[in-house]
């Protein structure tokens, strides 16, 4: 999922959406957390709602889910 330039969102996903995404793909989010540098536990922090990502890496974390809209590119 990790790109060079994020594919812009109209409208970002819902948590449960990503988390589905992963279960359905057979993609362990562990995996995916360690493939794109990020800690596992704040990828799953991200997506339980326990970090907001306002900032930092936890802020990227939700990008590049589809938490949020980047709108750096719009």
């Amino acid at each position: 999922m990790n790109t060079p330039y994020p594919i812009p969102l109209k409208h970002p996903y819902t948590p449960d959406q990503v988390k589905q995404f992963f279960k359905q793909s057979g993609i362990p989010i562990s995996d995916w957390a360690k493939s794109n540098g990020y800690s596992v536990n704040k990828v799953y922090q991200v997506l339980n709602g326990q970090l907001k990502g306002l900032r930092g890496s936890s802020h990227q974390i939700a990008i590049e889910l589809g938490l949020k809209v980047n709108n750096l590119y719009f």
